[in-house]
């Protein structure tokens, strides 16, 4: 699967002096916004961003690693086409999203690719017109339209990669987006809801509509933290972060002793307000029993959902002498990210020599983790 996130557009009416993707809303650009619930969402997709020519290296800044900067065309038409050239050869399942669109919540993405598997249509999120709608010639009205049958389209939208990529390759028109060129190619598309934060910031108005979006949406983010210890156990093997570690001494545990794993669970749990994995997944429930750590995440997980959260990110610091995180850094993170289903970063060091894990006796782990009110 693929994002391709548009935000080659020059922001003259926004009036700024700068593409608008690089405007900032609430200290934070709106490209940087974008891509993060483009991560929430799913931290395994190809993203790739299409970027003026003038602030490609501002995007890389802005932009995780692994994340493809393209310059973009004279039209939108023209970004997105060259965006679709950067698409990995595995990917079957496109979606294209302004940047501009930056607080589109992750229930839009989700619900957009639940419908492209169930149909084989290209998708597109729309809300109804509720504003009586009159065509005019000269000032003077000719008619008054009925609304009844028209919406509102926003994005991502959403296509089977071969027939998007096709129907662009087929264009020699202009359309005002993907969906109207996708459905010119003959394709069929059809519409999921969408949602009112999921406005396009064009206007100084839309930008100050969107300050006020967040200064109320801000205050339903809750942070938590969680720490745990396990010592080594010469005669276990060694689950750490949900991978196995060959030729590592183990850890000792009524499950597989994975101190990443449990430290990311508590502090989901923390920030939720739901109490610990001890009270959670106590040492006598013998269904955890030797159990892996992605059990616990996944248990974990379907709790801090139920209460009416998403996860934000996640950032983790290991404390040991070993094993060394070396090459295997970028792996375990991809893995946490997959099993987390957010952003997750982890960090490796030692306690110069002191304590149990100076001496080498155990490892601890210490998580941190962002949670976002789900909107309703």
């Amino acid at each position: 699967m693929a994002v391709i996130v548009v935000a080659a557009g020059s922001g003259t009416r926004l009036g700024l002096g700068k593409p608008k993707a690089f405007a900032e809303i609430g200290g934070v650009t709106i490209l940087h916004r974008a891509l993060r619930t483009v991560r929430q969402w799913d931290a395994t997709a190809q993203v790739i961003v299409v970027a003026p020519h003038s602030h490609l290296d501002v995007a890389r800044a802005i932009a995780q690693d692994g994340t493809t900067i393209v310059p973009g065309g004279a039209t939108r038409q023209d970004s997105v086409a060259a965006g679709l050239v950067a698409l990995e050869p595995s990917v079957r399942l496109v979606l294209v999203h302004d940047a501009a669109r930056a607080l589109t919540t992750v229930a839009q993405f989700e619900r957009v690719v639940r419908a492209v598997r169930q149909t084989g249509a290209g998708v597109i999120p729309s809300l109804p017109v509720r504003d009586t709608l009159k065509r005019v010639a000269a000032g003077t009205v000719i008619e008054t339209l009925d609304r009844e049958p028209l919406v509102h389209v926003q994005t991502p939208q959403g296509f089977p990669r071969t027939e998007l990529v096709e129907a662009y390759e087929k264009a020699s028109t202009e359309f005002t987006d993907d969906a109207a060129l996708f459905a010119a190619s003959g394709h069929v598309v059809t519409t999921v809801p969408g949602e009112e934060l999921a406005f396009k910031i064009t206007t100084p108005a839309d930008l100050a509509r969107a300050e006020q979006e967040l200064r109320g949406s801000e205050m339903n983010l809750r942070t938590g933290i969680g720490i745990d210890v396990h010592a080594y156990d010469a005669a276990e093997p060694l689950w750490l972060g949900g991978l196995y570690w060959p030729d590592e001494v183990g850890l000792s545990g009524h499950s597989d002793g994975d101190a990443v794993c449990h430290a990311i669970c508590d502090a989901l749990l923390s920030a939720a307000g739901l109490g610990d994995i001890g009270s959670r997944f106590g040492t006598d429930d013998p269904r955890f029993e030797g159990a892996h750590g992605e059990v616990f995440i996944a248990e974990t997980l379907a709790m801090v959902e139920g209460a009416g959260y998403i996860v934000g990110n996640v950032a983790v610091q290991i404390v040991a002498k070993h094993p060394r995180l070396g090459d295997r850094r970028g792996e375990l993170e991809a893995h946490l990210s997959r099993l987390v289903n957010a952003p997750v970063s982890v960090a490796a060091t030692t306690s110069d020599g002191l304590g149990f894990t100076g001496r080498a006796e155990g490892v601890a782990a210490v998580a941190t983790a962002l949670l976002e009110m789900r909107p309703v």
